[in-house]
């Protein structure tokens, strides 16, 4: 294993996205492109304006993410539903349900994830987004997050299809739940134990209130939180070791997204 190229002493896995040079957590310095030693720390970056508002760096896939589940929500509205309480001709036709899959509904599988049951449940599902959202896409850039948002999602419908088909769930929990294990793994990974250990925390309250609140998708929580850890193991796995870690990864999250959709059908 390599050593730190300031503390000789200490063993790394992590090396600087600029010069290459190995470098332990004490030295490490997180930035949209990648951890760097505190020399390229230093250094002034050119930061490139790609359209007016929007810098390099920044988390544009978690803005539209947003975006979208808050129009769907607001068809939602327009549909019947309460701005407190699910229900509606949207959500009867878009939330996940066994028997409707199992009727050629398997558009619920994807559908479901961008959908919620109030007010209260969309502000906190998009507030966590955002900030794990702000926090990961410009750890992993967009393309990987957009990957294990979307693995996750999938994950998530398979694991409510699992354990509870024969009601109707929505919500985007499931992705969101992919996010935060993938984004400790990949703190773990990248030496960033003080994040690492925050996500930490936050992943067990959340799983105290998934299994402590009624109404709730155990599955799909789970399902989610399985998903995104799955995916956040092959990325670094493949960061690592992987002679061809682009393929590696494109054929890793294509798979694991395939045997979710292959999962729920059977399953539903």
């Amino acid at each position: 294993m390599a050593v730190c190229y300031r503390h000789p002493n200490r063993e790394t896995n992590v090396s600087c996205s600029n010069c290459g040079r190995p470098i332990c957590p004490d030295c490490m310095t997180v930035t949209p492109v990648g951890m760097r030693c505190p020399e390229c720390a230093r250094d002034r970056t050119q930061v490139r304006r790609i359209s007016p508002g929007l810098r390099a760096g920044a988390a544009p896939a978690t803005y539209v993410l947003i975006a979208i589940n808050v129009a769907a929500f607001l068809a939602e509205l327009a549909g019947g539903s309460g701005a407190l309480q699910g229900g509606g001709t949207v959500v009867n036709h878009g939330g996940l349900n066994g028997p409707a899959v199992a009727d050629g509904d398997w558009w619920r599988i994807i559908t479901a994830g961008f959908l919620h049951a109030g007010l209260i449940h969309i502000a906190f599902n998009m507030y966590v987004l955002f900030i794990l959202g702000t926090l990961l896409e410009p750890g992993i850039g967009t393309p990987r997050f957009l990957a294990v948002y979307f693995v996750s999602l999938l994950a998530g419908s398979f694991g409510a299809l699992l354990l509870s088909p024969n009601e109707i769930t929505v919500g985007a929990s499931g992705a969101i739940f992919g996010l935060m294990s993938a984004a400790f793994i990949v703190a773990r990974h990248r030496g960033v134990e003080q994040v690492a250990g925050q996500l930490a925390i936050f992943i067990l309250i959340n799983l105290f209130f998934t299994f402590g609140v009624s109404h709730i998708s155990v599955g799909g929580h789970l399902g989610g939180l399985i998903g995104g850890a799955l995916a956040g193991l092959l990325i670094v796995f493949s960061e690592r070791r992987a002679r061809r870690p682009v393929e590696l990864e494109a054929l890793g999250l294509f798979a694991l997204a395939a045997i979710c959709v292959a999962g729920s059908l059977a399953v539903a």
